[in-house]
């Protein structure tokens, strides 16, 4: 890649989406490309095709995607579904029309079965029944893998894919009802703790055990990948016959979610207690990702929970405690 090829990141001002924009600016990038949803939607065929035929991107980060914590992906079942699913089949398309060199689609870690074997292995993909609240979401992200193997087999795309583990960081949706696990938790503490309030409650029984990568950490996987990883090296054969080539991004690191909390109480500062409302669901028992693939070819994290949740906390209070 040369430092001026052209760049476009799908959902660049999102969590992920700008930390991958700021980690290609540090790696010396110059020609980067980005659109807000107001300028390009993504669910638009014809938007998309107009788009990639003007400005014909060499590369291509799809992060773009409708995403949320266990009560939106459970309430917003079909939209997670179509709109997710939309958003893929077009830029992947359309790169492909469009001659696009590399495309580097990310996808989630929930894609795999509810109780696959820990730590999750690539090849687990597709051998087991999903998590019922995430179902949708999951089966739209398999699509998308899917359909960058089947574009690499058939037409000799250089089309990739990894999967995260989860996100958190600056830029995070703190939303109190459609965010994720870590954005949720520092919200509700930071409230509690300027209402004075004496408890927080958290969802379930604080069991299940899950593991957090930094944004800024799946940023420089990102980049990492896009240099130096390629179809064709990073395809492989399951046990069915099956050849896949996506690759897991994780931290390596697991606690429970009881843990979780904790720090995050510590790191807000709030000083009552913790309540556990077992009615809520608990969402999938463990999921810890086997990131050795990754880790073989030369990338590793950096950032620690405890310190990453500290910078999570202070964009937080810059961009949201008013």
């Amino acid at each position: 890649m040369k430092k001026d090829s052209k760049i476009y990141i799908a959902g660049h001002l999102g969590l992920v989406g700008g930390g991958i924009w700021r980690a290609f600016e540090r790696h010396g990038y110059t020609n980067l490309l980005g659109r807000s949803i107001d300028e390009l939607d993504l669910i638009n065929q014809q938007s998309v095709e107009e788009f990639f035929a003007k400005e014909k991107p060499d590369v291509v980060v799809l992060v773009a995607a409708k995403v949320g914590g266990i009560q939106a992906n459970n309430t917003y079942r079909g939209q997670f579904i179509y709109e997710n699913i939309m958003i893929e089949m077009n830029v992947i398309h359309a790169a492909y029309k469009h001659g696009v060199k590399k495309l580097l689609f990310l996808g989630s870690s929930c894609i795999y079965p509810k109780l696959a074997p820990q730590p999750i292995k690539e090849e687990a993909l597709l051998t087991g029944p999903l998590e019922p609240t995430n179902e949708p979401y999951a089966i739209a992200k398999i699509a998308g893998i899917r359909l960058c193997d089947a574009y690499n087999r058939q037409y000799g795309t250089n089309f990739i894919s990894a999967m995260p583990t989860n996100m958190y960081g600056p830029g995070d949706n703190y939303h109190p009802e459609n965010s994720h696990v870590l954005p949720a938790l520092i919200r509700r503490f930071h409230e509690a703790k300027v209402s004075g309030a004496d408890k927080v409650v958290c969802w379930g029984t604080g069991t299940p055990l899950r593991e957090f990568l930094y944004s800024d950490d799946l940023a420089e996987a990102c980049v990492f990948l896009v240099e130096h990883a390629n179809y064709k090296d990073m395809a492989f054969t399951d046990a069915s016959g099956t050849v896949q080539s996506h690759i897991n991004v994780g931290s390596g690191k697991e606690a429970t979610i009881r843990e979780i909390a904790e720090t995050v109480k510590e790191v807000v500062g709030f000083q009552g207690a913790i309540e556990w409302d077992h009615s809520k669901p608990d969402g999938t028992p463990r999921k810890l990702m086997d990131s050795s693939r990754i880790n073989a070819l030369g990338w590793k994290p950096q950032v620690s929970l405890k310190a990453g949740l500290a910078r999570a906390y202070t964009d937080f209070l810059e961009r949201c405690a008013k």
